[in-house]
């Protein structure tokens, strides 16, 4: 068995809309980058060789990751909404993550799988409930044209989002254990 790290930024930047396992990839900088990720991957497909592609949304673990990046400036209060807080963030619990690795290992089961909890969130939402995680005011709103200034073709990484769903992951009976963001960050930052 093969399995491979992708992301949901395999859609694109698909703003409301709910995205599964099915729904087709779009043509931008994202895409492009998971699409090829995931076609080196699916060249181990064999009748020995299973392939699983995981397309992770934000991992939320205690160590490292994006809130290893988010937290310090939040500590000092400047933390915030980025662009319009509108875009969508999907997330997953480090157990979360983990126990869905091991239960594929368990499983029959091959191709694309949404790593990510059943109830994604918007940028602005994650914003106030990881300051409220820290005690901290979420105030500072990060404007787009500033992170595009510093990001260039790559701030659709942050200002763009999938609303992304684990279908496929539920369908073949994965329970999750972190439903709700704040519990989840409550336990991640102690």
């Amino acid at each position: 068995m093969l399995i491979s790290g992708s992301a949901t930024g395999y859609y694109g930047d698909l703003g409301d809309v709910v995205v599964t396992e099915d729904e087709p990839p779009h043509n931008e900088f994202t895409h492009k980058l998971c699409a090829r990720w995931e076609q080196i991957a699916c060249r181990a497909q064999s009748d020995q060789t299973r392939v699983c592609l995981l397309r992770t949304g934000v991992v939320l673990a205690p160590q490292g990751g994006i809130l290893g990046k988010m937290v310090p400036p939040f500590r000092l209060g400047l933390g915030g909404p980025v662009g319009n807080g509108r875009q969508y963030l999907a997330w997953i619990h480090i157990d979360d993550m983990v126990n869905g690795i091991l239960w594929l290992l368990d499983n029959d089961l091959r191709g694309p799988f949404n790593m990510v909890s059943p109830y994604p969130v918007h940028n602005e939402h994650f914003a106030h409930a990881l300051g409220r995680a820290l005690r901290r005011p979420a105030i500072i709103r990060i404007p787009a044209t500033a992170i595009r200034l510093l990001m260039g073709e790559s701030s659709v990484l942050v200002l763009g989002g999938q609303r992304a769903l684990p279908k496929r992951l539920e369908a073949a009976g994965f329970a999750f254990r972190w439903y709700d963001l704040e519990e989840a960050l409550a336990d991640v930052i102690r």
